[in-house]
């Protein structure tokens, strides 16, 4: 599968000349938290079960791979809305694969059995224990009391016949032998997948790759299992994406992510570019037509923003009103040829996300934009018309909106 892109005869890619690469075939799956780890952040209101519902089936659509459905253990809502996602994925025959989050402890992971037994579904158990030195501290742990609450944990889960995905919190910023110790603990006791997780947005790109390699190394070849590796991570020093790119990289199988960037103070991973940048990297290949509908959906639902200039469903994102720029796009689509005139001033082709280029009229405006607006909506672009648009947006402050231009165009048309 090729990069997705304008002619590559015409564009110079620095991003692949040297350094870690993914290689091509390679298969990339994707686990949705926006609702479990995402409706941590403390700003969001929690959907109802009918939003939720949507929100699911929009994942499915995007060929998400698989879902947190809820932390069960957490009160008789969490239960419930569990239940009802899980009985909704047998109903509708969804192909996204579900698990539940809990800590590690029975009365965590027996209501995810509980709902299994009851839906007939099989539900992936993502038991979590915090591991790095400075939580150990704080919490009064030893790595030999995490390792027994882990054989415990895993083993009571492995005997409810849930599948077991192992996570250790803030994997990141944990020692080497604590890392390898808890996950081969793990693994020993029937997990069948483990999460490296950058619990606090502490990584860098470099520092997930080396995790991950070490993860492979070190713990994964020598159990002689078949692990899925996933990659979690968070945005407090706004390197999520790049993170998971380096994670993917060094051979994690999944990474975790959340719609619009939601949960834990400044949020996970963002979903929607996740799936931007791979199916601009060529390792997916699917119908990315209602990207925006679920980003715009969970912010309805959870009562949050998309602020305008937030990359690919932002309002602002493939929308200019610069004389300069809008120059160029007019003159691309001109060529008749759609995707240069989606590259020539983006490296994101809109048409691959199911959205356009939008050409704005204002204060930083030629008289190109004007003309093309006209053209657009199949009004004459006379010179006189012309003129009196590109005055009055010479005098704005802002970009002049639609119902401005038209009572311009009316106005025009009683002279």
């Amino acid at each position: 599968m090729k990069p997705t892109g304008v002619n590559h005869d015409l564009i110079y890619d620095w991003n692949t000349v040297a350094g870690f690469q993914i290689p091509r075939g390679r298969r990339v799956m994707l686990d949705d938290e926006t609702l479990r780890d995402g409706l941590q952040n403390p700003s969001v209101h929690d959907p109802t079960i009918g939003e939720k519902i949507e929100i699911l089936h929009l994942m499915e659509a995007l060929g998400i791979d698989s879902v947190n459905i809820g932390l069960p253990g957490a009160g008789p809502r969490a239960l419930a809305d569990t239940e009802a996602l899980a009985r909704e994925i047998v109903r509708a025959k969804m192909k996204i694969r579900p698990n539940c989050a809990a800590r590690t402890h029975e009365n965590d992971i027996r209501p995810i059995a509980e709902v299994s037994q009851r839906t007939g579904l099989a539900i992936e158990a993502a038991t979590f224990l915090g591991s790095s030195p400075i939580r150990r501290l704080v919490e009064d742990w030893t790595v030999d009391h995490l390792q027994r609450t882990t054989e415990k944990a895993v083993r009571f889960a492995v005997a409810q016949g849930l599948p077991v995905m192992y996570v250790t919190e803030d994997t990141i910023r944990t020692d080497p032998d604590t890392v390898r110790k808890l996950y081969s603990t793990a693994i020993g006791c029937g997990a069948r997948a483990i999460v490296l997780c950058d619990t606090v947005g502490h990584a860098t790109p470099m520092g997930a790759y080396n995790l991950v390699k070490f993860a492979f190394e070190e713990v994964v070849k020598p159990s002689g299992e078949k692990i899925r590796v996933d990659w979690h991570g968070h945005c407090d020093r706004g390197l999520a994406i790049a993170n998971s790119l380096a994670a993917i990289a060094a051979g994690a199988d999944q990474v975790h992510a959340a719609a619009n960037s939601l949960g834990e103070r400044v949020g996970n991973t963002p979903m929607e570019l996740m799936l931007v940048n791979l199916r601009l990297l060529g390792l997916i290949e699917r119908d990315l037509s209602r990207l925006k509908e679920y980003c715009e959906k969970v912010a309805r639902a959870t009562h949050t923003i998309i602020p305008p200039n937030y990359p690919v469903i932002g309002r602002d994102a493939f929308r200019t009103a610069t004389g300069v720029h809008a120059a160029a796009i007019i003159k691309a689509f001109r060529k008749d040829d759609p995707m240069l005139a989606n590259s020539v001033y983006s490296g994101v082709p809109s048409h691959l996300f199911g959205l356009e280029q939008i050409i704005e009229i204002g204060p930083m405006s030629g008289r190109s934009n004007v003309i093309y607006w006209l053209e657009k909506r199949g009004i004459p672009a006379t010179d006189e018309l012309v003129a009196r648009i590109f005055d009055a947006a010479k005098k704005a402050t802002r970009v002049l909106t639609e119902e401005e231009i038209l009572t311009l165009c009316s106005q025009s048309a009683r002279t």
